[in-house]
């Protein structure tokens, strides 16, 4: 019987071959998220307002993508587990488990589409049109969410048995036909209707739909360590409290992202509304190098906890020491390229005065963060591989919340009472990285003497 490749596949190997189809996807995704905003913002009438609509809705969409991917690292981790423990029957019952929690989650947010949009949109603003666009965008994507939930559980599933390079294809596909929808459904090409912001979220759901579709098809014929019964549905409380406990750090470390983003805009729109407009765009230009890490760490975290299910030490070693070294690779490529083309990225956006300014200083300090970011990011997932999800939420909330926000808010006191540079404001990131790898690092060590070295 062939052996499964995350067994016996040298691990600088495996996670190249694992991680790159991963790292592509996400930075694919990164990618189609501007675009889609980019094509709405240029719509004949009402762009500014469209732009400002899906701005709204954006914090209900990321939270269903937390929840959808937060679920799936935890049937991720565990499926791997087990099949490295050669329990393919337990695996299965993880992947059932997980279905019915997708059932339960798509149930939540199709209720709130139907009755929930146009209240959570009125708590933000007052205005009708605004109001009608961003409640109408939410109650589509909502209601078709089936798309992006199943999509995101049945992509950590196959991830799980080593396959990446299909849910690359899935999530590749999804998102360049979401790209080519984009503007036939908002402008009406082709003799269709333009339906503005709602062609927006049509395109979306339809790529959401065709990379679930895709992934399910996959799972099928590729997946033949799972079996796919009824039966396995039957929830099963053990297993749904072993996927959050991995699970459950993941969907608040991608909740906090938006946390983060809404209160330092809040910080920074103390000093001027030019800081806020140059750090929003600096981050839509990060993503690009963040989700590369993230791409990166999903293929560490079933690689690590495949071979912790199979006891085979040295290759957990050998994947936690990997993980880390081409993460950092990562950073420090992203690092010089912000470096490089910083005045470059500010003029292809059309910046100019102290607006540029900022943006351009924005790249300079906080990209040099991304060499303790990408210590941080591979950590977490050599936390999540292990079970060690406690570890895992902490690592988030230092580096996306309890040291951000209180240093960012020092900081802005400095520049607004003593009139120092706004750049000063970029070093929030170098210290609250820094000293979260601090913890980062000590916890590492401990959970490898706790839960390794002892195999």
């Amino acid at each position: 019987m062939e052996k499964n490749k995350m067994a016996v596949m040298p691990i600088k190997k495996l996670l190249l071959t694992m991680g790159i189809p991963i790292i592509f996807s996400m930075m694919l995704q990164a990618l189609y998220n501007i675009v889609d905003s980019a094509f709405v913002s240029n719509m004949p009438q009402n762009g500014e307002m469209a732009l400002n609509a899906l701005t709204l809705a954006f914090p209900v969409q990321m939270f269903m993508v937390a929840i959808g991917i937060g679920t799936g690292v935890g049937v991720n981790a565990l499926i791997a587990m087990c099949l490295g423990q050669e329990n393919k029957r337990r695996a299965s019952q993880s992947a059932g488990n997980a279905l019915f929690l997708g059932f339960i989650i798509y149930f939540i947010f199709l209720l709130f589409g139907l009755f929930g949009t146009d209240f959570y949109v009125r708590s933000q603003t007052s205005n009708p049109l605004v109001v009608q666009m961003a409640s109408h965008y939410l109650k589509i994507c909502c209601i078709a969410s089936f798309g992006i939930v199943f999509y995101s559980l049945y992509e950590k599933i196959i991830q799980a048995t080593g396959r990446t390079i299909y849910t690359t294809i899935a999530q590749v596909a999804g998102a360049v036909f979401n790209m080519i929808l984009d503007p036939i459904l908002i402008y009406g090409l082709f003799n269709l209707p333009a339906m503005g912001v709602d062609g927006a979220a049509y395109a979306t759901i339809l790529g959401q739909i065709l990379s679930f579709g895709l992934d399910f098809y996959f799972h099928l014929k590729y997946d033949k360590e799972i079996e796919n019964k009824i039966s396995y549905l039957k929830p099963n409380l053990r297993i749904i409290k072993e996927i959050y406990t991995i699970g459950l750090p993941a969907i608040i470390a991608q909740a906090l992202m938006s946390i983060m983003t809404y209160a330092l805009n809040i910080i920074f729109g103390i000093v001027g509304e030019n800081v806020v407009t140059a750090y929003g765009l600096y981050y839509k230009i990060q993503q690009f190098i963040l989700f590369a890490a993230f791409g990166l760490r999903d293929a560490i975290t079933p690689i690590i906890s495949f071979n912790y299910g199979m006891k085979n030490k040295q290759r957990i070693k050998d994947g936690i020491s990997y993980g880390l070294k081409d993460t950092l690779f990562i950073m420090i490529i992203g690092f010089l390229v912000l470096e490089i083309s910083a005045s470059a990225f500010t003029s292809v956006f059309g910046l100019s005065g102290q607006t540029a300014t900022l943006c351009q200083s924005a790249m300079h300090i906080i990209s040099i963060s991304f060499i303790f970011a990408g210590i941080n990011i591979a950590s977490q997932g050599c936390f999540q591989a292990l079970g060690e999800g406690i570890a895992s939420l902490i690592i988030s909330l230092l580096r996306q919340f309890i040291l951000i926000v209180p240093i960012a808010y020092g900081f802005v006191s400095l520049v607004k009472y003593y009139q120092i540079s706004s750049s000063l404001l970029w070093v929030t990131f170098i210290i609250g990285e820094g000293l979260t790898a601090f913890f980062a690092i000590i916890f590492l060590k401990k959970i490898i003497r706790k839960k390794v070295d002892i195999l």
